[in-house]
């Protein structure tokens, strides 16, 4: 008698061998900026508490140390999470970084896992200029007044950035996006654009 394990299908969000399309790895690499999802799977809640925000900040700062990372925008939702990444070396590298996060993270999750794979949006040269690439850190931390989670005039207690060696950064506060660029300058590696990407199509 043959015994066979059930074959999942192709489209089931826990077979792992199911990868959504993602660019080439070059575009995950060096000073990329990439705005980054990791979805809960089926919504799962319950995990969203400050102990839990505690631990993801800490990884995310390992991660940040590991892979010449810094991360101006986060926000935690009770069934996802949004970041920003930002590389700041040749050697920076995205992918190792979100791999890294959720190993160690998704333990703290538990009983709920995260989907397979997180989604990502790579931004193109012209969402990357200043005031562009501040109206994508404003949406990530407007998510909990559009879900009417808060008023605009309360603070999401689960919205923050980590940028190594700047523990008291806030991106809620005024004076955050002169202060964010003028660190950035300064953490940022001379080489850290030099690197031939294919086109994105």
């Amino acid at each position: 008698m043959n015994f066979h394990r059930p074959v999942k299908s192709a489209r089931d969000p826990l077979n792992r061998a199911f990868c959504l399309p993602r660019l080439p790895r070059k575009h995950y690499q060096a000073d990329a900026v990439v705005f980054w999802t990791l979805t809960v799977f089926d919504r799962s809640k319950g995990w969203l508490t400050p102990a839990f925000h505690q631990r993801f900040q800490n990884l995310m700062l390992h991660a940040a140390v590991r892979e010449g990372l810094v991360c101006p925008i986060y926000c935690l939702m009770p069934d996802h999470i949004h970041l920003v990444w930002m590389g700041l070396r040749l050697d920076s590298d995205q992918i190792n970084g979100m791999a890294f996060l959720r190993t160690y993270l998704e333990p703290e999750l538990s009983p709920a896992k995260f989907q397979p794979q997180p989604q990502d949006e790579v931004l193109r040269e012209e969402q990357r200029k200043r005031n562009a690439f501040a109206k994508v850190c404003f949406y990530i931390a407007a998510n909990p007044v559009r879900a009417e989670f808060i008023s605009e005039k309360e603070i999401w207690p689960f919205t923050g950035c980590v940028i190594p060696g700047y523990p008291k950064l806030n991106p809620l506060t005024e004076d955050f996006w002169s202060k964010f660029w003028r660190i950035f300058a300064k953490l940022r590696q001379p080489d850290a654009g030099n690197i031939k990407r294919p086109p994105i199509g």
